[in-house]
């Protein structure tokens, strides 16, 4: 049985995650203005590659890694490699008028932060699972609760120190909560079962129906991204929203991801859960058709706060269904389901900019595939709670 102090440093740790997550995105209004960093918007999109690179190998290879060195080591490479993101990121801020070695420092902080992502959202959503047998769906709502509090934050801080004229401090504030979870991990055993971390198996292999989970986790990544990482050019560029408005709106957007995973932990039972699996995805339609017709700073905070909802008990949803279909494979389903949301954060995060170069589209554009995606996220939805076995109905 978990002791108290191991299950509050795994959901201190979601929160710090996702505080470090956002960090690039929430300044994504000082990486594009010309009194900042100066970059394009094509430049800001190709500056995550090596996030999502690094964070599909990461959470792919992370199960191997446990087997291998134990998943606590695992983790704590993971806040290693997020600490190195933060120190980096933080000086790139010295570098602003050399944009060329600020760029290639960046990138090297994406990719630290792409590793540390994909480990330690792994490890986190395996001991989730672990520590609370017969209440999977609600610790790893609960966990993703967390880690979303902490994607709500990083816009706002931004806002914050921004106007202080010293935005470099949100990232060393969050490098000193990563020192702090590097300490306290020292201290606690953090076990996992053999069960969990290998499925008894040298290299798993996974069966047919996770793909379902796959797929819908990186159609939801496309999803979350287009509102995650655009909402701010979309709404500065193309709405006339001023930056500050911008990031209010970005805050609406991982605020309502928070609530709505509080909100859903708390409704989630075998009888609710379909409902809310399949439901979700009809808030992203709907939210996205909103999104195209914001005019005002008001609409993008109520546009995106929409979208936040239809986001946010989807992905955890998919980590906990596919983790009581196949408990054999936990740790593996996780890290892949992790990898599988990276490649649609890809897809967005640098597929946008290169997609309205080629087709001339308005930004707006993309949130007309967003719906379209939602759509197909939805289908999916469907097959996994109609095929799925009837425990979890």
């Amino acid at each position: 049985m978990a002791r108290r102090a191991e299950v509050g440093l795994v959901y201190a740790a979601g929160l710090v995650q996702g505080l470090a997550l956002v960090t690039f995105p929430a300044a994504s209004s000082i990486f594009t203005n010309p009194d900042g960093f100066g970059f394009s918007a094509s430049r800001y999109g190709m500056m995550f590659i090596p996030q999502v690179i690094l964070a599909i190998a990461a959470s792919s290879l992370g199960p191997g890694m446990a087997r291998r060195w134990t998943l606590k080591r695992v983790l704590r490479a993971g806040i290693s490699a997020n600490f190195l993101a933060m120190i980096l990121l933080a000086l790139s801020g010295l570098l602003q008028h050399t944009p060329g070695v600020a760029y290639a420092i960046l990138l090297a902080a994406t990719g630290c932060l792409g590793f540390g992502f994909g480990t330690v959202v792994m490890a986190l959503n395996t001991y989730a699972e672990e520590f609370s047998p017969g209440g999977e769906d609600r610790a790893v709502l609960s966990l993703n609760a967390l880690l979303g509090a902490g994607t709500a934050l990083a816009p706002l801080l931004v806002a914050v120190f921004t106007s202080l004229g010293a935005w470099w401090l949100l990232p060393l504030t969050v490098a000193s909560a990563l020192a702090g979870l590097l300490v306290l991990s020292a201290r606690q055993p953090l076990p996992a079962s053999a069960v969990r971390t290998s499925g008894g198996e040298s290299s798993p292999r996974l069966p047919r129906r996770f793909w379902l989970f796959a797929a819908a986790v990186l159609l939801y990544g496309i999803a979350e991204t287009l509102s995650g990482n655009w909402s701010g050019v979309y709404l500065t560029a193309e709405r006339g929203v001023s930056a500050g408005g911008a990031s209010f709106a970005l805050t609406a957007f991982w605020a309502a991801v928070t609530l709505g995973r509080i909100l859903f932990a708390g409704l989630s039972s075998k009888t609710t859960v379909r409902w809310i699996y399949v439901g979700l995805p009809v808030l992203l339609i709907l939210a996205f058709q909103a999104v195209l017709r914001v005019r005002t700073e008001a609409g993008g905070i109520a546009a995106f706060s929409l979208a936040g909802l239809g986001c946010s008990a989807f992905f955890p949803l998919c980590i906990s269904l596919s983790g009581q279909e196949f408990p054999r494979f936990a740790a593996a389903t996780s890290g892949e389901l992790v990898a599988f949301y990276q490649v649609g954060y890809g897809v967005a995060a640098f597929g946008v900019e290169p997609l309205r170069d080629l087709t001339g589209q308005p930004m707006g554009s993309i949130y007309r595939f967003g719906s379209l995606v939602a759509a197909v996220m939805l289908a999916v939805a469907f097959l996994v709670v109609a095929r799925g076995p009837r425990a979890h109905g």
